[in-house]
């Protein structure tokens, strides 16, 4: 493995407009949950909630990989990051709950985005003729986004004869190419600081999407009611944003020499749980959704949110570590929240309460475990001063 000696890289403005595009994408994806029958979400509109939601996030991961790696912030990315932003708007108003309407121009807008995205690995071929380790990483990335494009082609295809879509085949492909390329994308180790900031980043605009849906909290007559409602659902982002802040910057270690995959495929599922714990929050207050659907829904967001969002103690630093004993407590509360919620799922007053209880009860076990990294650190200033 080669490590290369680079200079810190700062996230530059346009990579933060280009992720706002994505999380407006995410965004106008939770309108196909609406798509309500009998109390039930229908499987066609959850299923294509899923993979959209996957596809958009996979190509962020992607463009992400590629400035941490090689961006210049010269014209070239410029360019090829407006065209996908353009390109990322006709996915965006692909996005319906009549979908096939719109097939064409969804899958045609995420197959160019993926073959810009290859392309530019290719022309960054000729910036390293002499260093075989970066030109073998550079090759494997451009032929996994080029042939999932190509697969993007192949489900447009089979569409257009069958009226299937196997959309999650390209995106399996992406994912699954992506994890076994792990020993080669360590060939060249990512500026971790960067891409942990550009995750974080990403983060803290999906909690942007949940702020504006706890809004709706707020609104009607002033009341006990709409006080307690609106309080504990602003306390739940609280809570949530405060979780992953404390792991962010007390436990992450942005200094870890590593591939940066683990660690982005975490982050996918991550913002994927978020952007559920958004709709379900929207559930919430409607009444056209069955009580134990969406009482489900809600509580296995949040528990998919805090699972991958303790995966990440696996870039912690080793003061910080999780250790068999805080996993097995961790797993264990997580357990009686569930239990609690189905419970309790006809009274919403308590239902809500104990979704508080339980987000908070996380971020202190978070918080407490993240001083120790605190205390160590003024330990060593203290030795040297």
């Amino acid at each position: 493995m080669k490590l290369l000696s680079k200079e810190e890289k700062k996230v530059e403005y346009l990579e933060l407009i280009y992720d706002l595009i994505f999380v407006y994408i995410v965004g106008r994806n939770n309108l196909l949950l609406h798509d309500v029958e009998n109390g039930f979400v229908t499987g066609g509109a959850f299923m294509a909630y899923v993979l959209c939601t996957l596809a958009i996030i996979q190509i962020w991961n992607f463009s992400t990989f590629y400035m941490n790696l090689y961006g210049r912030n010269g014209a070239r990315d410029h360019v090829c990051l407006f065209i996908n932003m353009y390109l990322l708007y006709h996915m965006a108003n692909g996005i319906n709950a009549d979908w096939q309407s719109s097939f064409y121009q969804f899958n045609t807008a995420w197959a160019l985005i993926l073959v810009n995205l290859g392309v530019q690995y290719l022309i960054e071929l000729r910036n390293h003729k002499n260093a075989p380790w970066e030109l073998k990483q550079i090759r494997r990335k451009a032929e996994i986004i080029l042939a999932e494009a190509a697969l993007v082609g192949v489900h447009m295809l089979v569409y257009s004869f069958t009226g299937v879509s196997v959309a999650y085949i390209p995106i399996l492909f992406g994912i699954i190419a992506t994890a076994l390329s792990s020993k080669t994308n360590m060939l060249v180790p990512v500026d971790f600081a960067h891409l942990s900031e550009r995750a974080m980043l990403f983060v803290v605009f999906t909690f942007g999407e949940m702020i504006i849906v706890i809004a709706s909290y707020f609104g009607g007559d002033f009341n006990f009611n709409s006080f307690y409602f609106s309080l504990m659902g602003f306390l739940i982002v609280v809570g949530l944003l405060l979780s992953y802040g404390t792991v962010y910057n007390r436990i992450i270690d942005k200094e870890k020499t590593t591939s940066g995959t683990l660690y982005m495929v975490i982050h996918i599922f991550m913002i994927f749980a978020l952007n559920n714990i958004s709709v379900a929050l929207e559930f919430m207050r409607e009444e056209e959704v069955a009580v134990l659907p969406k009482t489900l829904f809600l509580s296995a967001s949040f528990v998919l949110y805090f699972i991958f969002l303790f995966l990440t103690g696996l870039f912690s630093k080793k003061r910080c570590a999780f250790n068999r004993k805080f996993v097995l407590m961790i797993a264990l509360i997580g357990l009686s929240f569930v239990a609690l919620m189905l419970i309790f799922r006809e009274l919403m007053y308590v239902n809500i309460a104990i979704t508080v209880v339980y987000v908070f009860g996380i971020f202190l076990l978070l918080f407490f475990r993240g001083k120790k990294s605190l205390s160590t650190e003024e330990e060593t200033i203290k030795e040297i001063g």
